[in-house]
Order: structure tokens, then sequence, then C-alpha cells
């Protein structure tokens, strides 16, 4: 929302808004209101919607994804569940409309002041596509893992996603130029007693508001971990052996949800996942494949909200019922 620019008009916009959703005013009462035409009226609402200062849900009480959402919530003693029905299409385009929702909920959640963690990857860079643009003052948007592999540094992939982020909310943006794993424990080790690195890590810490999604080894829609060399046969070898269910942010946990006593970790640029258990974290999830990882996640506490489409919720509880792993 570019409001330096035409302030009146968002003004107009919002008050138009307000009076028409709020008051429940017709568009001809507004418009003798204040002196306008009834398609200056049209007018300001669209560009109300298309710079995001309005937000619309339709909540149906009858929907089977309210009642998807009570069961998990009740089940897992999570905050808040969003559960996003889709069309009969792809699972691919099940994360897009997944990723839409999340994009739009963002802008309810995230606001002036705050520090917002992203754990780039195949989800975060779909909704990263579906911002709606809002405006904020002193705000930070930092990355959670390091992006570079032996084949690439990974800089571009990465610092689209969270430069993305940072455009939208006019925040100002903090890459993690790191390896997303080390060959070796003690190279982090050192690396991480670096002032420039410290203060990247001190801001992880300071987030306000974490969004992630659950990484597993075999996905439908490829994750980018997996697909663009950052693993090796023998580090797939090693985690199958530790016995990981799914990985938040390059570290990885177990089917209970713990992730002590993972070497694996000793390597990884992510945070730790005490990290995702104590801030605010919105999981977003989508894919069947996913499933198994998100039981493992929930049971591990390591998110606040979660927003995962229908499919996916259901072969959830299914799975939980009839006591199948995923």
């Amino acid at each position: 929302m570019d409001s330096q620019k035409d302030p009146e008009k968002v003004v107009d916009s919002v008050r138009v808004a307000r009076m028409f959703y709020h008051q429940n005013m017709k568009m001809d009462v507004i418009a003798r209101e204040m002196n306008i035409s009834r398609s200056s009226v049209s007018r300001l609402l669209t560009y109300a919607k298309s710079e995001g200062l309005i937000d619309i849900r339709i909540v149906d009480p009858n929907e089977n994804s309210q009642k998807l959402e009570k069961i998990i919530g009740e089940r897992y003693h999570i905050r808040k569940v969003h559960v996003v029905p889709v069309s009969n299409l792809s699972e691919e385009e099940w994360l897009e409309q997944v990723a839409q929702y999340t994009a739009n909920y963002l802008n309810m959640v995230f606001g002036s002041g705050m520090i917002l963690g992203i754990a780039w990857g195949t989800t975060t860079s779909a909704i990263s596509r579906h911002l709606t643009p809002k405006a904020t003052y002193n705000t930070h948007v930092i990355q959670l893992n390091g992006a570079g592999n032996t084949q690439t540094l990974g800089i571009e992939y990465a610092s689209e996603i969270i430069q993305r982020f940072a455009h939208n909310y006019q925040a100002q943006a903090h890459l993690f130029p790191v390896p997303t794993f080390f060959d070796f424990p003690k190279t982090k080790q050192i690396l991480w007693k670096e002032r420039s690195i410290k203060q990247l890590l001190d801001l992880q810490q300071n987030s306000d508001l974490l969004v992630y999604s659950i990484g597993a080894v075999k996905y439908t829609v490829k994750s980018h971990i997996y697909s663009g060399g950052y693993f090796e046969t023998k580090d797939c070898a090693e985690l199958r052996r530790c016995g990981v269910a799914g990985e938040i942010a390059a570290v990885y946990f177990k089917e209970d949800g713990s992730f002590e006593d993972i070497p694996f970790n000793d390597r990884s640029s992510g945070p730790g996942l005490e990290l995702f258990q104590k801030k605010y974290g919105i999981c977003v999830i989508s894919g069947l494949a996913k499933v198994r990882g998100l039981r493992a996640a929930l049971r591990g506490k390591l998110m606040t909200e979660l927003i995962v489409d229908e499919p996916t919720a259901l072969k959830l509880i299914e799975s939980d019922e009839g006591n199948i792993t995923s």
C-alpha cells in the first residue's frame, strides 16, 4: 500500500469500507454522504481491497473444515487451527490456495514494531507470491536458516523470499549468509562467535512471529532442500538411523517431537527448535506427505497456530484414529 503517494485516497477508501461493511450502508447512501458518485464509491472499495485495507473471511458453522479445526485443536491443545477448504485439484494447487489464505491472514497478525522470522522453502516461497501490501514501520524480516550448499550459495532463492516479505511490509530485510548445513560442527561453532553473525542470531531470538512449514524426506511437491543439492546419500542414511519424522528450518525432530540426540542438528544453520516452542509460530502445511511430520511437530508443541489444507487435516485425524504411521 503506497499511503505516502495518495494519503487522501487511502483515508477515503477506509471511510467507504467502514460505512459499507460495518454500518451496512448502501452505495447510493454512501455516495450522498460523501458527496461523490456511486461509481466512485465502487472504485474506492476496489482500491481498499487491492491495497489490503479490507480482510474478508466467510465462516460457515456447518462447514467440514470447522469440525476438523475443533478436533485438531482439542486433540493437540493448539491455540488456533485454520483448515483451508481446497478444490479437488492437484496438491500443487492445494499449496497455492493455502499460501493465499496464509498471506491474507498475516496482515491481521503482523504489524508495526515487530520482527518476523521466516524459514525459507517451497511453502514460504508460495506465501510470498500471494502477499497483499501492508504498510508498517520499524519492522524487520529475518531469515532463520542458511541457504548455501556444495553446488551454490543459495542466495538468490532464499533472498528472493525474504525480500518479498520485507518489501510487502516495508520492513528491513536481514539475510543469513551461511550454509544450510556445515560439514563440521566446529565450523559452525566458530562462525557463531562472529559479531556480524551474532547480531543476526539475536534478531532471530527476538522474533515476535515465526512463519514456517515442515519438511519431510518424501514429497509430492518437492522440497527445495531435498531437490536442490543440499543432501548427499550418507546424510539421508543418517537421518533414517535417527528415526527423524520431519524438519523445521533445517533442524530435525523425531516421532514424539523431540530433537535431542540427532547429530545432524549440530551441523544445521537453523535455530534450536526451542525457539519454535517459546515464540509465536504459524506453521503452514499443505500435502499428504507431510502428515507424519505434522503429527510429530504437534506432539512436540512446535507451533502456536496451524494453517493446513482440508485433505491433509482429514488424513491427520484419520491416521491418528487408525493408529497409522504416515
